[in-house]
Parts: C-alpha cells; structure tokens; sequence
C-alpha cells in the first residue's frame, strides 16, 4: 500500500525536524478525492460569500487548487512555514502567506477567518495543543475548523495489528521505513481514531463535532470499492474528515 499522502507538515515544528520538511523529495500533496469532499462540506456552511477560509498547511496548492472551484466566491490564503511548499504553492493559489503555528503564531488577527483547512497536518506536529489554540484564536466565534487526518483505526490497520505489523501511516523514523508497508518516510508522529479526534477537538474549544470519513488514495486499485465504502462507518474508514466550530 502506497502512503504517499501528507499535505505540507511544516507548520508548527521543531526545529530537528526542519530541515525534513524543506527536503523537496518529502511529498506535500494529498488525495483530490478527501480534498473535494473536505471543500463540499465546507461550502454547505459558509454562511455568507466571501469568507476568508485560511489553508493552514497548504503545502504544494494541490489541495486548494482541487477545492477552489467547490468555494468558489470565497477567499482562499494558504499558510505554510515551508519556503519549498509556499514556492510549489504561488503558481496555483491566489495568496499565500508564510506562518508557523509555534514560534510567534500565525501572522493573523484575533477572529478574523471564517473557516481554517487544516488538512493532513495534525499527524506531523510535536505541539498539537497548541496548534489547535492558535487555529481557535484566529477563527471568529463559529468559526469553522475543517481538520482531516490518516485513521489509527482504519479497516486494513486493524487487519494488520492482528497480524502484528506496523498500521499503515505510522512510522518510527524519519531515516526509514519499519514494518509497515510503503516505500516514503512523511514524517507522522501523532495519529488519532474517530473518537480520540472527537475529544481532542471539543477538550481545544470546539463544539458541534462531526465525523466523516474519506477514501485513501494509496490503497491499492483492487480494494478501492472497499475503501470507498467504508467511508460510511468513519470510525473505519481511511481518512477522518472532522468539522466543528469554534465554540
């Protein structure tokens, strides 16, 4: 299985793990097939056009670029600390800005978005605590926070727990790949299951929760149908898709 998938991680890092973000080899984009689904949702509850939706770790634009005509008559800024993935980024977004969810936090006022992406990122951060009260602060009051992330408890890993190996999108180095399958080291160091996330967002300030799931596109093309229809039991399905509001 293919786990080539994490959107740009190099928002909110240490500084070990710089200078593996800024490798250009380290893949940036996602699945349009999550991005798509992650913007529907998004449109159907933006209240009023022109919101200013922030893409909080847009890596290489891919995500926003498959989500733009989706939020059409919205304002789409991507935000990345990575100067490769903002570079890869310019070409397929309208404006782009370089910020850090640690360090200062993003260069952004008190309440001023609409709705944040933040997609794939979670995984990759040291401080996802504090992550999260930053996206919390730039957000107005119900405000929307879309997160999607890789599922701890996706059907194949559960499969591949009892089989005693390592569950695909986890990983124990960053010089190489451990018993798991795939061939890419993508920097993950934190993964959750649909209830973990659930309480993770409410216990940050969030509120209204929902949970949905989305396929993965590294599963191999014979357990497609199978990945995409455990999409509708999120708890297994590939990828967790999470909206909630800023309470």
């Amino acid at each position: 299985m293919n786990v080539e998938q994490p959107e740009a991680p190099g928002v909110g890092t240490s500084a070990g793990l710089r200078d593996f973000y800024e490798n250009p080899a380290v893949p940036v984009a996602s699945g349009d097939a999550r991005s798509r689904r992650q913007a529907r949702l998004l449109a159907g509850v933006l209240d009023r056009p022109g919101a200013l939706v922030l893409d909080v770790g847009c890596g290489d634009g891919t995500a926003a670029a498959t989500a733009g005509p989706v939020l059409a008559g919205h304002r789409i800024v991507g935000v990345d600390w990575s100067q490769d993935a903002l570079r890869r980024a310019r070409p397929r977004m309208s404006a782009v800005v370089r910020g850090e969810l640690d360090d200062g936090g993003l260069p952004f006022a008190d309440g001023c978005a609409d709705a944040v992406l933040f997609s794939e990122v979670v995984e990759h951060l040291v401080d996802p605590d504090g992550a999260l009260d930053e996206l919390r602060r730039v957000l107005r009051p119900g405000g929307h926070l879309m997160l999607s992330t890789p599922n701890l408890a996706a059907w194949y890993n559960r499969a591949m727990l009892l089989a005693g190996r390592q569950p695909v999108f986890s990983e124990v180095s960053l010089r190489g790949i451990h018993g798991r399958p795939g061939t890419e080291v993508v920097g993950h160091l934190r993964l959750f299951t649909a209830r973990a996330l659930r309480s993770f967002l409410t216990s940050a300030g969030f509120e209204d929760v929902r949970i949905s799931g989305a396929p993965f596109h590294g599963v191999p093309r014979g357990l497609r149908l199978v990945d995409r229809a455990a999409c509708a039991v999120p708890s297994a399905a590939s990828i967790l898709l999470a909206h909630a509001r800023r309470r």
